[in-house]
């Protein structure tokens, strides 16, 4: 798919954009009770990770302190699959926990990547 290659940085961007915005969803639904959850404040864990997702999320989608947020994420994702699906058994296909493991290694690679030149990372780096 040498066609798609020039449009690489484009399409990580989107990546990035995308899974960004999908997780502060999920720390909305924890933080808010939007989406049809109620808020779950009242516990110190779920609080936790609401505020993880919700300003990891949010600042990996638009490209701010993106390695950090996004390293901070994934092992919040790690923390939640060995906590909350790995005793429902050894496959995350059986234990339901194919999203926090798929979450955790990319939020690890894009740790490792950073944000990208569509970021507010990059337009920071810009500047004199």
């Amino acid at each position: 798919m040498g066609w798609l290659t020039r449009h690489a940085e484009r399409i990580y961007a989107l990546l990035r954009i995308v899974a960004g915005i999908l997780f502060a969803c999920h720390g909305a639904q924890k933080l808010f009770g939007l989406f049809g959850m109620p808020a779950m404040t009242s516990n110190p864990m779920m609080l936790a990770a609401g505020i993880i997702e919700f300003a990891g999320g949010l600042l990996m989608a638009i490209g701010l302190f993106t390695s950090w947020a996004a390293f901070i994420s994934s092992g919040e994702m790690a923390a939640a699959y060995f906590m909350a699906h790995a005793k429902g058994g050894f496959l995350p296909i059986v234990n339901k926990g194919e999203l926090a493991v798929v979450y955790c290694f990319l939020f690890l690679y894009i740790a490792a990547r950073g944000a990208g030149p569509y970021s507010v990372d990059a337009m920071l780096r810009r500047k004199p």
